[in-house]
């Protein structure tokens, strides 16, 4: 299978703008980003896919390569999906730029998944969730899924329900899933689910990944045990920066 790895990044953020040039660790952090995905053993090329010139200049000056895209985008995926025509490659995996401890290994599970399944559209990750106020929380999504690792849902409501006791989180194997924002698509499915209008549920939920759900799609989820901590705020930059300063991110 031919990979891409394409890393959407754009300059506005309402918690946090700017976030991709931010550099006090000596690196700007998309640059963090892409080094990672470089990383990957299945990665045939990374991409950064942007709308701000800004941000394409700071990729060249690393060595990175940038696209430039349409402003008018509402998600990250329209953007990887806008480049994505444009390359040769079978497998297209979503990196979020805001991502600079994604381990390699996570984004290597993503196509190893689409090969052993070659019923299933896309590619996803979940980890288990380890207390109760993170399945309380509505910013953490949640994942269900079948006996074969497929999703059936998601959403940011506490599911699976626990109709008649306490949800366990010691369970072997993990009922309670935390799903992570990162996903590999065969490329013509990624072309087509960028191309049609969202889903009733997904704008209730406002989860993207319910627009493929609704299609009929499958999605395969891959467990891993650790999930890489995002810089969503400016809390969150200021402890991944003690992290490389401490050495113990690169």
């Amino acid at each position: 299978m031919r990979v891409a790895i394409v890393i959407p990044a754009r300059y506005a953020s309402s918690r946090l703008p700017g976030k991709p040039l931010l550099a006090q660790t000596g690196k700007y952090l998309i640059q963090h980003v892409y080094e990672r995905a470089c990383q990957s053993r299945w990665a045939e090329r990374v991409i950064v896919a942007t709308d701000d010139q800004r941000i394409a200049q700071a990729v060249a000056s690393f060595g990175g390569q940038a696209v430039m895209t349409r402003r008018e985008h509402q998600s990250g995926t329209d953007r990887v999906a806008e480049v994505a025509a444009e390359l040769d490659a079978d497998i297209i995996v979503n990196l979020q730029g805001d991502e600079p401890l994604i381990d390699p290994a996570a984004l290597d599970r993503l196509p190893e998944l689409l090969a052993a399944d070659p019923s299933a559209q896309i590619a996803t990750l979940a980890v288990p969730i380890a207390s109760l106020e993170q399945w309380l929380s509505p910013h953490c999504v949640k994942v269900v899924c079948d006996g074969q690792g497929r999703a059936l849902y998601f959403s940011r409501s506490p599911i699976p329900h626990v109709r008649d006791s306490h949800p366990d989180f010691a369970q072997q194997p993990p009922r309670f899933l935390q799903h992570l924002g990162l996903y590999a698509y065969r490329r013509e499915a990624l072309l087509r689910l960028a191309s049609i209008p969202p889903h009733p549920v997904e704008l209730l939920e406002q989860l993207e990944q319910l627009r493929a759900l609704a299609l009929g799609w499958k999605i395969q989820v891959g467990l891993v045990q650790h999930a890489a901590g995002g810089v969503d705020t400016p809390a969150d930059y200021e402890r991944f920066v003690r992290l490389v300063r401490g050495g113990a991110a690169a």
